[in-house]
This record gives C-alpha cells, sequence and structure tokens, in this order.
C-alpha cells in the first residue's frame, strides 16, 4: 500500500464531501492498518450529514462499519474469538473502541454502549487524529479494536449489506426476548428493520409484518422474510390496526420492534401490540421530536413492557457474523446495498441514501469513477 492514503472526508455538516490524502500511521505494538476493501453510506452517515448527532468532531471520515485486509500487524494480534490474525487476512471490526469498562455504566449497570469513554468509528473520531473511519482506502486499528476474521462463505458485500443494521438487529431481537411462535410486526424497512425481519424468522417467529416505505423497500422486506407489507405512505394508522387485529384474532401482535425512527410511529406501535406485548424501541437515533401517547389506555392498562435498544456491543458483532456465515446464501444481506461508490462519489451516495433512492449504499474506496 502506498504511504499516501485517499479518504473521503466530512468536514461539516451539510458541505460537499471532500477527498484529501492522509499519510499511513506508525503502528505501536497490538494495532494493525487494514486495508479497507468496503464500507457503507447508511442512516448514521444521513444523520451526521445533517449535523443531528451531538459531540461529533467534524471533520470526521465516516464510515463506522467496514471491512478489509491486514495490510500491516504490529505484534501479535487476537481476534475475538481467540483466533490469532495475520498479514492478509479477511477481517472485520467492531466500531466501537475505547469503551472503559470501569466507569458505572460498564460495570455496575452493564450497559457498555452508554460508557463516557465510549467512541465509535467513523462518529466520534475527528480526522485531524487519523485514519478512524472507513471512507478511506486505510483504517488505522488502534490497539484494543475488537477484530474477527470474516468466514470463507461470506463476501465483504454480504458483510457491509447487513452492515451495521445487522449488528443492531441483533440486539433489538436479544431485547425483545423472541419466542418461537411470537408474532412480530416491524415498523420501518430501512436496513435496520429489514435485518430485524430476517433475524425474527429465522428466530421462530410465526408471522411477521413489515410497515414501511417505498414499495421497493416493502419488496424486499418480503424476501426477508415478511408475510404482510403495508405502505405507511397510503395506508393509514386505523386502517393498519385493523389489519393487523385480523391478522392476530383480534389481539394484537405479541412483539413490536421499532425501526422507523418517526415520532408517530411510536404511538402506533403501542396501539398494535397485544395486551402484555413487547415493545422495542431502537430506531430513535436522534431527537425527531416527542411522541403523543396515553399512558393509561397504550402502556398501564395493557400490562406492557416496552424497552429501549441503543447501539450493539461486541457480542452482537460475533453473532452478526454467524448469522451471516449460516444464512448468507439464503438472505439477501448483499442486495441491501443498492449501488457500490468509489470515494468521489460519495456526495451522491449521501443524496440517494437522504431522498430513499437506495437502502444503504457500498463503499469501494480504490474504484474509480
Amino acid at each position: 500500500m502506498s504511504q499516501r492514503i485517499l479518504a473521503a472526508v466530512m468536514v461539516a455538516p451539510r458541505q460537499p464531501i471532500e477527498i484529501r490524502e492522509f499519510s499511513a500511521p506508525d503502528l505501536p505494538a497490538g494495532s494493525a492498518l487494514l486495508r479497507t476493501e468496503r464500507s457503507e453510506v447508511c442512516g448514521t452517515d444521513v444523520h451526521l450529514w445533517h449535523g443531528r448527532l451531538s459531540g461529533v468532531p467534524y471533520p470526521i471520515i465516516p464510515g463506522h462499519v467496514s471491512a478489509g485486509t491486514l495490510q500491516a500487524v504490529r505484534g501479535p494480534l487476537t481476534g475475538l474469538d481467540g483466533s490469532t490474525l495475520r498479514e492478509g487476512d479477511r477481517v472485520a471490526f467492531f466500531d466501537v473502541h475505547r469503551t472503559c469498562g470501569r466507569c458505572r455504566a460498564c460495570t455496575v449497570h452493564r450497559t457498555p454502549t452508554r460508557c463516557v469513554a465510549r467512541r465509535v468509528y467513523g462518529i466520534t473520531d475527528s480526522a485531524n487524529e487519523g485514519l478512524f473511519g472507513g471512507w478511506s482506502q486505510a483504517i488505522y486499528l488502534e490497539p484494543g479494536v475488537g477484530l474477527a476474521r470474516l468466514p470463507d462463505t461470506v463476501g465483504f458485500d454480504d458483510y457491509i449489506g447487513g452492515g451495521c443494521g445487522l449488528l443492531t438487529a441483533v440486539h433489538i431481537l436479544e431485547r425483545a426476548a423472541l419466542r418461537p411462535g411470537d408474532s412480530v410486526l416491524v415498523q420501518g424497512t430501512g436496513a435496520v428493520g429489514l435485518s430485524a425481519i430476517a433475524l425474527a424468522r429465522r428466530g421462530g417467529a410465526s408471522t411477521i409484518i413489515a410497515i414501511g416505505a417505498p414499495r421497493d423497500r416493502l419488496d424486499m422486506a418480503r424476501r426477508m422474510g415478511a408475510d404482510h407489507v403495508f405502505d405507511v405512505t397510503t395506508t393509514s394508522a386505523e386502517q393498519r390496526l385493523a389489519s393487523v387485529q385480523h391478522l392476530t384474532h383480534g389481539e394484537g401482535v405479541d412483539v413490536v420492534l421499532e425501526a422507523a425512527g418517526a415520532a408517530a410511529a411510536i404511538s402506533e406501535g403501542l396501539d398494535l401490540a397485544r395486551v402484555g406485548g413487547r415493545y422495542v424501541i431502537a430506531g430513535h437515533y436522534t431527537d425527531v421530536g416527542d411522541s403523543a401517547i396515553n399512558a393509561h389506555r397504550q402502556i398501564n392498562r395493557k400490562h406492557l413492557e416496552i424497552r429501549g435498544c441503543w447501539g450493539s456491543e461486541a457480542g452482537h458483532f460475533l453473532r452478526a457474523l454467524t448469522f451471516l456465515e449460516r444464512y448468507s446464501e439464503q438472505v439477501p444481506w448483499r442486495e441491501i446495498g443498492g449501488r457500490t461508490y468509489p470515494l468521489d462519489g460519495l456526495n451522491d451516495a449521501l443524496a440517494d441514501a437522504e431522498s430513499m433512492r437506495i437502502t444503504k449504499a457500498l463503499v469501494d474506496p480504490w474504484a474509480t469513477a
């Protein structure tokens, strides 16, 4: 790899992406340099571009989920599964790093996704500090970053097609405590919702219902495992409630999984869950405003269980790889990535993702326009 490395930099919200040149970093013991083969443009990147996440140290190199080939390794390097990693290995890495393991969130509450020291590649690491994002020809993997070898049957497009949406979906299904035979409704048919559908199907769900838009995403929802789909733009909440009750003997579903990120989805999700049901809210990664609810009618009287779901942990990362190894030939994760863009095409990629012309974009840092 050349000592000069190209990267696409988000200098500030709503500003054009710039291609900048970086020097290859010095590698301390326990670190590595990854030749980036694929990264992604996901909904989080659109939020970053809109300036809707707090504490982002612009300029940044986005791309928080990436995969590639170990170009250089300094000292012994061990994967999260205990295997030894070497130069030339195809690997993915867990984007969350520097979680302290000592603070109250980590030790007492066991919620490492809320660790105060937690940093995330492509989101909370400044480009001024180096190659900490996947929109780059190389990524600096600092000591302590969680790594795993990609299974031989899992291509780069498979992994990035699932991407952060798959990792989040693994966490969502864990929070939902899905039981065999449960009926499931997924709000939102973006990357997170689509993977949640696939995992619910393989986790033993009976009936799976999806609410979302546009039409091509609803078609993909069926391919991922949904039995029934409703277009949120052409049906009313009242119509959807009547249809769901008809499909569930008048009760509502056992589990509702929110991956829409819309304020109005919350009240509707509460209505769609059965008495004694479970509701997992995962799509509100940014503040989209207040949701109007009736605590007596929609929660208390229904004896409803509500759980939030924020980010993912290393265990979810490893389980996502296991799902990909087992099901990548059956589940069209790679097709969630609607198109592959070079570094100098990422302004177009953001525009396409923002307008929902694609569910997500794949990024090939070595491709030319």
